[in-house]
């Protein structure tokens, strides 16, 4: 049986867990009351540290959430992730409108990789 590997560990949850060659990430958010396009930089670079911490990147990316509390952001949010996903490698992706974990977060992402 392969061994769970937690990355992040706290009392509630980890930053991400691995298994069996794949490792989900937690929902990453950016700096309350930061503009969409501010939060969804500072969520994506998250994502590039735990999955350099796992030892995987961007490019072995195979999903992706997308949660907006508002989903008139959307465009805003998209030319931030346009400019962010490597073309090419771009992961099945879902995105929705929700309402986030406290009234100053604007987006949270998720995201699930290979590692390498």
């Amino acid at each position: 049986m392969s061994e769970i590997k937690r990355i992040g560990t706290g009392p509630r949850m980890s930053e991400a867990v691995c298994y069996n060659g794949i490792v989900w990430l937690a929902g990453q958010v950016g700096n309350p009351g930061d503009s969409v396009a501010d939060q969804t930089r500072q969520c994506l670079a998250e994502v590039d540290r735990i999955l350099a911490a796992a030892g995987t990147d961007k490019t072995r990316i195979l999903s992706a959430q997308i949660w907006l509390a508002d989903i008139a952001s959307f465009a805003e949010m998209n030319a931030v992730w346009d400019a962010w996903v490597p073309q090419g490698h771009t992961p099945a992706r879902a995105t929705g409108e929700a309402r986030l974990a406290a009234p100053d977060y604007k987006v949270e992402v998720i995201v699930t990789a290979a590692l390498k």
